[in-house]
């Protein structure tokens, strides 16, 4: 990222957290928006054309909302990690976790071989379903 060294997972996560915050808000804000919008309507989602796309957008922007507050939790947990020591190791094997790979996602939890392995799995678990 432009204006911090490689490298500086302090910095990465605050500019993780800056950047969660500020999609966060405008979340909220086109929540508000479509709850002013919707306010003096009498729509009926089940009957009503209109209603079915206000329920849709609302389902839509509380999904956003979720996905940001998780990523919120994930860049907590990071913080947590590196104040105690153990940023940058991977908790499944053990092992240190790419330098690169923590500049591209600073709440990274494990190293490139066992995230292979996770997605992997889990993929396989879905198709045997």
């Amino acid at each position: 990222m432009p204006g911090r060294p490689p490298g500086d997972p302090a910095a990465a996560l605050r500019d993780a957290r800056a950047g969660a915050l500020r999609r966060l808000g405008g979340l909220t804000g086109h929540v508000d928006d479509l709850v002013a919008a919707s306010a003096g309507s009498n729509a009926d989602d089940e009957h009503d054309p209109e209603g079915a796309t206000i329920a849709f957008e609302r389902s839509q922007l509380g999904a956003l909302v979720r996905r940001e507050r998780a990523q919120l939790a994930e860049i907590d947990a990071a913080e947590a990690r590196l104040t105690a020591g153990r940023y940058g190791w991977c908790e499944v094997c053990g092992r240190p976790i790419a330098r690169e790979r923590l500049d591209v996602r600073p709440t990274a939890r494990t190293c490139v071989a066992c995230a292979g392995h996770a997605s992997r799995g889990a993929v396989a678990g879905r198709l045997r379903r």
